[in-house]
């Protein structure tokens, strides 16, 4: 039988999706299960979306330009303009969503053997994108005990090599839920403009920011407009993840023009898509309020939960809908695995994501999970109490 690639054989299964084999078991032995295991949230679709979607005219659907609709980029760089983002149409790309982005990053800023740095626990994707294109994540270490702020700009600096070609940065933080400050984004901005590195800029949840705080974009910053590279999506904003509507932004026309080349290569992002993201733009401010404060609401009851339960650890996220927990467990690819396969609590359970696939030493994450609330709060309260339960018997306990 003929091998498949070396590539192909090496990439890493899915840090939040691997044990939905184990979930559908379970399911189909008729538990219920509280998914905390992933970003899909349970609110409602933008409604003028969906709706300007329905009354599009559709006779044909046929390809649209490489680069996107030109209307779509335009209403973009208006939407751009609300956080202090200013963009031209010609500086965007729309993308397959915030994925393809990622992979377009990757391929077009990054050589074989070069090597990106990242703060980690990481969003675990980053290493299919970067083995893909032949590159590598190097990580600088953040901690639960100071809830995963940035590392130390030293420690930046004594992981650069010749080899190193980028730094990502996801704000707010996929896992962790951490936001990055305007200090520490102009921080990384010095550096990666003394070492005339890119910046990847992961902004998916610039809209979910909690406690007075504020998101700043990398693209905010003078000077860098060669280094800075934005990557963006539709999917969590809009609460549409299966519209797969991300983009590519960045105002170096070297990287624009080779970002269209893979684009013409896949021909166009999608059709029906682009009609649903461009509408959701008119999305009223009063969407996002009531959304946030739903958000916040739901983040308050699981920091105070997960705090409750003996030997577990929960830091205060600011943004986002994660957080990383920690655990008094041996391993947690077992003990999520477990969950699913040996425990259930009056036929109910709870999935999340072990850590250890948001670490590049799995052995960081051996007591760690990621958990989000994107479920409403009784759901999202029960499955926390599912997890304190199971916690009292499972055989993996460490105190």
């Amino acid at each position: 039988m003929p091998k498949i690639s070396e590539m192909g054989a090496t990439l890493q299964a899915s840090a939040i999706r691997k044990l939905v084999p184990f979930a559908d078991a379970a399911k189909e032995k008729g538990i219920k299960i509280y998914h905390l295991n992933i970003g899909q949230p349970d609110i409602l679709t933008a409604p003028e979306a969906v709706e300007a979607l329905r009354k599009a005219k559709m006779d044909i659907v046929a390809y649209t330009p490489s680069n996107g609709n030109l209307s779509y980029r335009k209403k973009l760089c208006e939407y751009y303009k609300r956080f202090n983002i200013n963009v031209e149409p010609n500086e965007i790309i729309v993308t397959c969503g915030g994925s393809e982005a990622l992979q377009f990053a990757f391929n077009v800023c990054v050589n074989p053997g070069e090597e990106v740095l990242v703060a980690e626990p990481y969003y675990a994707n980053y290493n299919s994108f970067a083995k893909i294109s032949g590159a590598a994540i190097k990580t600088i270490p953040s901690t639960i005990e100071n809830g995963f702020a940035l590392p130390p700009m030293e420690e930046f600096e004594k992981a650069i090599t010749p080899k190193t070609r980028a730094i990502i940065v996801c704000n707010p933080n996929n896992p962790t839920g951490y936001l990055y400050t305007e200090q520490e984004l102009r921080q990384l901005a010095e550096i990666a403009k003394k070492h005339d590195l890119f910046i990847f800029a992961d902004e998916v949840y610039r809209e979910f920011v909690y406690e007075g705080k504020k998101h700043f974009s990398i693209m905010q910053i003078e000077g860098i407009e060669q280094n800075a590279i934005l990557l963006d999506s539709v999917s969590k904003r809009y609460s549409a993840c299966g519209a797969r509507e991300g983009m590519i932004i960045s105002k170096n026309k070297e990287v624009m023009a080779s970002a269209m080349k893979m684009a013409q290569a896949r021909l166009c992002p999608p059709y029906f898509g682009q009609i649903f993201a461009e509408a959701a733009i008119d999305t009223p401010a009063s969407y996002f309020k009531e959304v946030n404060d739903e958000y916040d609401r739901r983040r308050r009851a699981l920091v105070k939960a997960i705090n409750e339960i003996p030997g577990c650890k929960c830091p205060n996220p600011t943004g986002a809908f994660y957080t990383v927990i920690e655990m008094p467990i041996d391993d947690s690819d077992k003990f999520c695995q477990w969950l699913l396969t040996d425990f259930n609590l009056n036929g109910e359970t709870v999935m999340l994501a072990p850590a250890t696939g948001f670490y590049a030493d799995a052995e960081k994450g051996k007591k760690q999970a990621r958990i989000t609330y994107c479920l409403k709060i009784e759901d999202l309260l029960a499955g926390i109490n599912c997890l304190k339960e199971a916690l009292k018997v499972y055989p993996g306990r460490t105190m």
